[in-house]
């Protein structure tokens, strides 16, 4: 049988602040094969960066593993020294950050920033490592990469600097990247631009990877398996289409719900969001935690203790933490709230007509020559806002 990449058991991750032990991580479970997806999505808060960091040890003075196991290629990363920690990072296990700039050494110029990784992590030559860096933005679609490679973070876009930041993960080859929503911050023609490298790397060099996002359309499409989060703890999990075509816990449901449809009328078919917010920390329920914000919910049975993931019958590695996965009808329709008064625009607020804005800029700053150019950013801009 082939062995996981990356195998997490029971994983419990806690914070130790002045009011005392915040469990921000409880009994959380996974596993990602060999040359697999995996996508993590929940809540802001849920959990889902910090399982990330506590694969890397990144916790800081306050966060510590207070329970279960990481293993990494069949090793238990807790057993490691921290000098065999500081080598698997960043070269057999890397990171990609939700920020790109805060991963970015401002002062440095971009260059010498992914040199710096073959350099430190395979002790190459200089000309090798700027080669090696250079067909690495090349890989990566970065246009004119010689120039970006002599050029500081601020003088490239958001979507540049977070090509830039995926070029530096991969130029050690890792086996297991973590991506934490590297497209948070982008728009969407750049972060369909973003997926859609992802997959294309991930396919050529085989790479295992750790997919955090918000984005249920993106696990779609980037990822082979699925964990949803909920407070601290996976509530489901199993591969893309078993959990996206026959969910089997109330909030995954809650989820899906939440998501509009293309060509939906809002008025005819509102969107269902999920009552109520995540619990703190330190005020988590007795027994599903879930349980205050969920329709499907018993008093008596949900609350009765503490609530396990169950294997969903006749369905290989899914599984699901609700004790009511064979009483619910999940099929059932959920009630939506039709909107009979729609609002109706009123009185127009911003008018705008033909907007265009040039900027006259000296070209030193961008192309290394003398003469002044002028930067369109908008040409012909016109809309208007109204009231309501």
């Amino acid at each position: 049988m082939t062995e996981p990449i990356l195998e997490i058991e029971d994983l419990n991750i806690s914070f130790f602040v002045r009011a005392g032990e915040i469990p921000a991580v409880m009994d959380f479970s996974c596993k990602v094969m060999p040359g697999e997806t995996m996508g993590l999505v929940g809540e802001s808060g849920c959990g889902k960066s910090t399982v990330a960091l506590g694969i890397m040890r990144d916790m800081g003075n306050r966060g510590q593993i207070v329970g279960g196991t990481i293993k990494f290629k069949g090793r238990d990363m807790g057993e490691m020294s921290q000098e065999e920690l500081r080598d698997i990072r960043g070269s057999k296990i890397a990171m990609i950050y939700q920020e790109p700039m805060a991963s970015l050494n401002p002062a440095m110029k971009i260059g010498k920033q992914l040199m710096e990784v073959p350099i430190i992590h395979e002790q190459v030559s200089t000309e090798e490592a700027y080669d090696r860096a250079l067909a690495m933005l090349e890989s990566v679609k970065l246009p004119d990469p010689a120039r970006v490679m002599d050029s500081f973070p601020h003088q490239i876009s958001g979507g540049q600097q977070q090509r830039i930041v995926i070029a530096m993960a991969l130029l050690s080859k890792p086996d297991l990247l973590l991506l934490d929503e590297p497209t948070t911050a982008l728009d969407v023609t750049v972060e369909a631009g973003i997926v859609q490298l992802v997959k294309e790397l991930g396919e050529k060099t085989g790479t295992s990877m750790l997919f955090i996002s918000h984005n249920l359309g993106l696990i779609l499409e980037t990822c082979d398996r699925i964990t949803v989060m909920y407070s601290g703890e996976a509530v489901e999990t199993g591969s893309v289409h078993e959990v996206f075509d026959r969910m089997r816990h109330p909030y995954t449901q809650g989820l899906f719900n939440s998501i509009p449809l293309p060509g939906a009328d809002k008025n005819s078919r509102p969107l269902i969001s999920i009552r109520g917010q995540l619990p703190l920390p330190m005020e988590r329920p007795i027994g599903c935690n879930f349980g205050p914000r969920c329709d499907h919910y018993v008093e008596e049975k949900c609350n009765a203790g503490p609530v396990f993931m169950h294997p969903i019958e006749g369905e290989d590695r899914h599984s699901s933490r609700c004790t009511r996965i064979d009483e619910i009808d999940w099929l059932a329709e959920p009630e939506r709230r039709l909107v009979d008064d729609p609002a109706n625009p009123g009185e127009v607020v911003l008018d705008i007509r033909d907007l265009k804005k040039y900027y006259d800029v000296a070209a030193n700053q961008m192309f290394g020559g003398g003469d002044v150019r002028t930067v369109k950013a908008n040409e012909a801009i016109t809309f208007q806002a109204r009231e309501s």
